[in-house]
This record gives C-alpha cells, structure tokens and sequence, in this order.
C-alpha cells in the first residue's frame, strides 16, 4: 500500500506532505485551541510543532489537506502501518484549521483516506487520548467503534481509547 497517494474529491485534496509545506501548516498548527484536548497540548510552540512536523515527514505517510475552494491548506493528517499486522491501518495526527471544525471537511479527509485503505487492509485503526472528547466525537461521527477487547492485543492502549472501523461495515454504507 503507497501510504501517500494523491487523493481528491469535490471539497479537498489530500497530498503528500513535502518540507515546503511547513509555514503554511504552522499558520494552522499555532493556534492552541487546536491542540488544548491533545497529549501535547504545547504543540502550538513553534519548537514543538518542528519536531512534530519532522516525524511527520519522516513517516512517508503524511499528507497537507487542501480545500479545492480556494486551494488553501487547512490541515494535515497520516496513514501509519502498524508493525504486527498486514490487516491494518491507522489513520491519526489529523488536525484542521478551526474555521473547518465540526463539519464537511473531516469526514471528506476520513471517507477518502478510509476508502483507498480499505482496498489493502481489513482494520481502520484510530488511537484518541481518553481526554481528547472533540476527536473521539469526529471518529464516531465517521462510524469508529471503540473497541475494548481484541485478539490483536497490541490495539489495546492504556492512555488512548482504539477505535476500528472494519471493511465489511463500511462497504455496507
């Protein structure tokens, strides 16, 4: 599976996040309201969001997302293999301008990131820290399920709550 494919659909681009990208991510990424719900909360500091976005390129999986209105950046998400498995993928790191909150533009980011998923992999992984309401409110609104036992105990984390999506429930969308 190519973790950073070009993908599109009529509200947004997603693209592979390139080292060019960084000014135009941290206008998003300064604002502390952004990352106030997060494990690193200080992610706003210029410091902390450079090491943040060195890992993000660093992982090859990383994607900018564009609205197609005005080809604005308004956030950034990733695709991470998970070691143990060939049967999933996680799907984290995600965050939008707050201006993009609370609507369209998330679940258009998930639906086009889960669908082209799905084609390699069973399992859509998503890790949300138990304190983070806004994130584990956006994966349920995309039909995230917490999941609380596993036979694949390593998606069973004890600060995060793990929420899957499967194939099969989606397809049945």
């Amino acid at each position: 599976m190519n973790l950073q494919p070009r993908l599109e659909n009529d509200l947004i681009i997603l693209r592979p996040l390139v080292e060019t990208d960084f000014e135009s991510l941290f206008e998003i990424a300064k604002d502390p309201v952004v990352w106030e719900q997060h494990p690193c909360s200080d992610r706003y500091k210029i410091e902390i969001y450079s090491e943040f976005f060195k890992d993000s390129i660093k992982s090859k999986g990383a994607f900018i997302i564009i609205d197609k209105e005005d080809l604005k950046v308004i956030g950034s998400t990733r695709f991470k293999k998970i070691d143990t498995t060939e049967n999933a993928i996680e799907i984290g790191w995600s965050f939008l301008s707050r201006n993009k909150w609370g609507g369209k533009y998330n679940k258009a980011m998930k639906e086009l990131m889960i669908d082209y998923a799905f084609e390699f992999v069973e399992n859509i992984l998503f890790y949300v820290a138990k304190d983070n309401i806004r994130s584990q409110k956006a994966v349920q609104k995309i039909g995230g399920i917490r999941i609380t036992e596993s036979h694949l105990e390593h998606f069973i984390k004890e600060n995060e709550w793990t929420y899957r999506i499967t194939r099969k429930i989606w397809k049945r969308k």
